[in-house]
């Protein structure tokens, strides 16, 4: 039990290192990197469980003993090793088992910390850089704790690969290398403030090297080295004669509050992506677009795609719901001339005039809804109901419900 569970810990934190240089090869396979996200935060908690499991069955044996509850095991003389490897391997093992043991209680407090998002977000920022170190230290543990004899069999190829990929993923990380080769330099060209809905929408105007973005995809930004880079969804459809990319923040955590007195027009911006499957292709006749809050952001950008399109133009059958709490007459304004630009039927809900949006409203503003697709950005909660809500009445969820699930932690 201890040598499967300490496989299946190493496996699982193995698989999350390499999720977490955000390759493009799984992106696209597991719908985007939202959903790499989502799965490196439940690889995290699935090896936290089997390493608890995993040193609670190494110490629960010692402890018996320790308590007069079961005796000591007389073993006898161990055989002669005469593999140099072998012995080589026995003679760290005493090392291996000290540093496994406070490389396990750091991931502990490592882990946790990324959890508990009552934890400052700059908390979890830092300490999670040292994530690397301590599962390079658990390697070592693995390799030399690993039964000799399982390295022979179909385990061990299998082992080596995945603490090969974990090794170099963490030593990328601890280099700052992650995403490196997706990094852009930029300037910022304009802001504009929206005060009533404590928004800020930034102009990147972009060096070269940018692919190309489809418009609901995100990219990382970086302003300031000592924060970090942030994920923003891109809010302006791509247009190679002028490279440049439109965010907006929404003041909601300790890094974009203030962000409108930080920035500064010609401010240098690092740019990094562009990330993301949320891109409304489904083929689909009619598609309704629910965005909540700030989720109303890359349905900004598809509506200066869709502006932008040639007249005659294939293009879907679209409803776009925005539902806000908050009210800037001026955003607003600015996204019922894109609507209209781009010929889609705008639904505005404002909350404290128009109550909740639910599914029942969309439904009876959108009478061929079970020919729609729905996609969905805004609070996860609410992203949630929704879903459930179309499912029990029959819309096949699974393919037409889209939603972005990207969360840092």
């Amino acid at each position: 039990m201890v040598q499967l569970t300490g496989v299946l810990a190493m496996a699982a934190m193995s698989v999350a290192m390499v999720l977490s240089l955000r390759p493009r090869w799984p992106e696209a396979r597991l719908g985007g990197l939202d959903k790499m996200y989502r799965l490196h935060k439940w690889l995290g908690i699935g090896a936290l469980g089997l390493a608890v499991f995993h040193w609670l069955w190494s110490q629960g044996p010692k402890w018996a003993v320790g308590f007069g509850l079961l005796e000591r095991p007389n073993r006898g003389p161990r055989p002669e090793i005469t593999d140099p490897v072998h012995q080589f391997l026995l003679d760290l093992r005493g090392t291996a088992e000290g540093l496994g043991e406070w490389a396990f209680y750091a991931v502990v407090a490592l882990l946790l910390i990324a959890l508990i998002k009552l934890i400052p977000y700059h908390v979890f920022r830092y300490s999670h850089r040292l994530v690397p170190v301590a599962y390079l230290v658990l390697a070592f543990h693995a390799v030399v704790l690993l039964d000799y004899g399982m390295w022979t069999t179909p385990l061990g190829p299998v082992m080596a690969i995945l603490l090969l990929a974990g090794c170099y993923a963490a030593l990328v990380s601890l280099a700052g290398r992650i995403g490196a080769g997706r990094r852009i330099a930029g300037e910022i060209a304009a802001l504009r403030h929206y005060p009533g809905v404590r928004s800020l929408e930034a102009v990147v105007k972009l060096g070269p090297g940018w692919r190309g973005h489809a418009a609901g995809q995100f990219a990382f930004a970086t302003s300031n080295a000592f924060e970090g880079a942030h994920p923003y969804t891109i809010a302006s459809a791509w247009n190679p004669a002028a490279p440049s990319v439109t965010f907006i923040a929404k003041e909601l955590g300790d890094h974009t509050t203030g962000l409108v007195d930080r920035l500064k027009v010609g401010q240098k911006i690092t740019v990094e992506g562009p990330y993301g499957c949320f891109t409304f292709e489904d083929g689909l006749p009619h598609q309704i677009w629910v965005g909540a809050g700030i989720g109303i952001t890359p349905f900004v950008a598809r509506l200066k795609e869709l502006a932008a399109l040639e007249p005659g133009a294939v293009r879907p059958e679209i409803d776009l719901f925005h539902t806000t709490r908050e009210v800037d007459e001026a955003a607003l304004e600015r996204l019922a001339h894109d609507a209209q630009a781009a010929n889609v039927r705008l639904h505005l809900l404002i909350d404290a005039r128009h109550g909740r949006l639910t599914g029942k409203r969309i439904r009876e503003t959108v009478p061929n809804w079970r020919e729609a697709s729905l996609w969905f950005c805004g609070p996860s909660g609410f992203g949630a109901a929704l879903r459930a809500d179309f499912a029990a009445h029959d819309m096949p969820v699974e393919g037409r419900f889209h939603q972005e699930l990207f969360e840092l932690r």
